[in-house]
């Protein structure tokens, strides 16, 4: 396909470094518009109307939004070397089950955990405890969710990684480490030695202080 393909996103995003990410694996040329969301661009509004988010992705005339079906279409319509889903079709049906449930269930319970308090955090955090604990299983025996190489769930789980850190560091609280979930922990040291996923994750220092940022607002407006 040599028809253009630009991605708008945000650097600190998870969501745009997913996306980022399917790309650098299928080793699809783009070029990566950062996005300010206080500020949208022209580009921005016109690409994803509804939404008016990132990540969007522009391929020639063709405009797709949604981080999780972005990849997908990149999966299809790129045929390379390098899948993010298996050929048999079981085998892909299992890894986008898991990819749902680790988008709609796990990240959402480990964010609010992190942006809550009281008794709505105790919540969140037990939720979290037992979603990690399913990814746990999943995981056993594996190196990655879907065997040796990084795959869709894998790219869903990103945020599991060094934004759930940070959070945990900026909330006072553990969700997850390395004594809790261990199987979990040694997943994200191998996705995290991977070359294109050192490229698409943020500087810590740099994320951290956007999120205390992020915090500090949220916290100013509070009566």
């Amino acid at each position: 396909m040599s028809e253009e393909v630009k991605l708008l996103g945000v650097w600190g995003s998870p969501f745009s470094r997913r996306v980022e990410l399917a790309l650098r694996l299928k080793g699809v040329p783009y070029d990566y518009i950062e996005e300010d969301l206080l500020n949208k661009s022209s580009l921005l509004l016109e690409s994803n109307p509804v939404c008016k988010q990132v990540p969007v992705l522009i391929h020639g005339e063709k405009t797709v939004v949604e981080s999780l079906i972005i990849i997908e279409y990149i999966e299809d319509t790129w045929s390379t070397a390098y899948s993010l889903l298996r050929k048999d079709p079981i085998e892909r049906a299992q890894a986008r089950f898991l990819t749902k449930f680790i988008d709609e269930k796990c990240l959402p319970a480990v964010w609010r955990s992190c942006w809550s308090q009281g008794e709505a955090q105790k919540n969140f955090m037990e939720e979290s405890k037992k979603n990690l604990r399913i990814l746990e299983d999943e995981l056993k025996g594996k190196k990655f969710f879907g065997g040796e190489s990084i795959g869709l769930p894998d790219l869903a789980a990103n945020f599991l990684t060094i934004w759930t850190d940070v959070l945990q560091e900026i909330a006072g609280i553990c969700v997850t480490s390395e004594e809790k979930h261990p199987i979990l922990w040694n997943w994200s040291q191998e996705f995290l030695k991977c070359d294109a996923v050192g490229k698409c994750t943020p500087d810590r220092q740099n994320l951290l202080a956007m999120f205390q940022a992020q915090k500090g607002a949220k916290m100013n407006k509070s009566p």
